[in-house]
């Protein structure tokens, strides 16, 4: 049964509203859409790439697969923690998971086993020495953001920015009731408070703890995600804006202008880094040499415009967020 929940805000509460961009918070989503048998419409591009990596890797089986059920519900609290800042690193945040209070990780579990009748072998483990788990964990998250994320980040990365600027933007010229009230259709703000449609269990501030954490996200998809769990602020991440084109084909107009500054080639080479790709893959789909390819990549990568990403036995190449923007003022 749907509830309404009330999250009243004081002075200090609304003192202490802010935005991060956290990779955990795409890291549960984005698995449990490849894991789910669904095909997204926005992100079909991205999952039709990634899926055969994740299996190949084994990722389907292991620790991530029992702690991010494919169907929905609840997604054990730790492995989304407070961002300390409005930017972390995903390794930053996997130290903060290590990290995690023993009492804290099982009293997750325990919650996890309620809504899905028991845990599986791995979680059992994890219950009884979450010290030595966790690292595994952290482990196979590393292998999944490597395989599933971090090729395609700089691109993530600029929507979620994007909607950041945006929601400061309307803070700053209609105040922090407009910005709240415009997040969500689920969400209405009134009388100090902010009321959140459609959820199973209430929220008040007494157990949500001081403030409210805004996180935009590429793959959280229509809905709402919470976090709360004191002391930290409570989470509420949220659809980002411009979600519908972030897999859409974006053809550099004027790539002669870009020519004459870097290159023919290592202009060619950043261009079809569209979608990320191997050395090999590049060479087939350019007609450069292999070597050439491997020359040009590392030139790019000491430039800063192209980062290596290990997949399997192979190595994906990916635009930067600096290529991102070199590109598209080139296309201006």
């Amino acid at each position: 049964m749907a509830v309404l929940a009330e999250l009243a805000f004081s002075a200090s509460d609304l003192a202490q509203v802010r935005f991060a961009v956290s990779p955990m918070w795409e890291v549960a989503p984005s698995f449990r859409l490849l894991t789910s048998g669904t095909t997204h419409p926005v992100h079909r591009p991205w999952a039709d790439q990634v899926r055969p990596r994740m299996v190949a890797a084994g990722l389907d089986r292991g620790w991530l697969r029992e702690l991010i059920p494919p169907t929905g519900g609840y997604i054990p609290d730790f492995l989304n923690p407070a961002p300390a800042g409005p930017a972390p690193t995903a390794a930053a945040e996997w130290d903060t998971i290590r990290a995690s209070p023993a009492d804290r990780v099982r009293r997750d579990l325990d919650h996890l086993a309620r809504h899905q009748n028991g845990l599986g072998p791995r979680l059992r483990s994890l219950h009884a020495d979450p010290q030595t788990c966790l690292a595994k964990v952290t482990d196979e998250l590393a292998t999944y953001w490597e395989l599933a994320l971090a090729p395609y980040w700089a691109r993530v990365q600029t929507i979620l920015n994007a909607d950041v600027l945006h929601r400061a933007r309307l803070a700053a010229e209609h105040g922090a009731g407009h910005l709240l009230n415009d997040l969500h259709t689920s969400l209405s703000w009134d009388d100090n408070a902010l009321r959140i449609s459609g959820r199973k269990q209430p929220l008040t501030r007494a157990t949500a703890g001081t403030g409210l954490l805004l996180i935009p996200s590429a793959f959280t998809g229509p809905g709402l995600r919470t976090r709360t769990t004191p002391p930290d602020p409570p989470q509420l991440a949220y659809p980002a804006r411009g979600v519908g084109a972030l897999w859409q084909a974006r053809p550099v107009k004027r790539a002669d202008a870009l020519s004459a500054v870097l290159g023919r080639s290592r202009t060619l080479l950043l261009t079809e880094l569209e979608i990320p790709a191997s050395t090999t893959q590049l060479a087939h789909r350019t007609g450069l040499s292999p070597a050439g390819v491997s020359q040009y990549l590392t030139a790019l990568r000491s430039a800063g415009l192209v980062s290596a990403h290990r997949a399997g036995r192979s190595v994906l190449y990916a635009r930067t967020t600096a290529a991102e923007t070199l590109l598209q003022a080139a296309s201006a």
